[in-house]
């Protein structure tokens, strides 16, 4: 079973409801994908690390995002989902936005894997 530091479930508690649900769900989603994650707040943010790979989601102003450390972790997603709100290694869910889950697990093992 996954380990929750009390700031992360802090973080999560403090936010609007609507956002507050979305990462709740994101966090949810990882750590029944990678139950062996390790969970923490780094930069402000719950953050999950596998072996030397990791994952973090922050509630911005206008969406929720999911950061990896690269382009390539993300980019199997935006291909199927193009107008996805992206940065250079970050998928930005904007309130309005469905998550795609299933196409969200090939950028969690991509972003987790000892390769990258």
């Amino acid at each position: 079973m996954v380990q929750v530091p009390e700031l992360v479930i802090e973080y999560i508690s403090l936010l609007p409801p609507q956002r507050s649900e979305r990462i709740q769900a994101l966090h949810q989603f990882i750590v029944k994908l990678f139950p062996k994650a390790q969970v923490s707040l780094k930069y402000k943010m719950p953050t999950y690390e596998v072996d030397s790979g990791w994952v973090a989601v922050a509630s911005q102003k206008h969406y929720v995002s999911l950061y990896t450390c690269a382009r390539e972790h993300i980019q199997s997603y935006i291909d199927i989902h193009p107008d996805t709100k992206c940065g250079t290694g970050c998928l930005n869910f904007r309130d309005s936005d469905e998550i795609a889950w299933a196409d969200l697990k090939p950028v969690l093992s991509s972003a987790f894997s000892r390769d990258h």
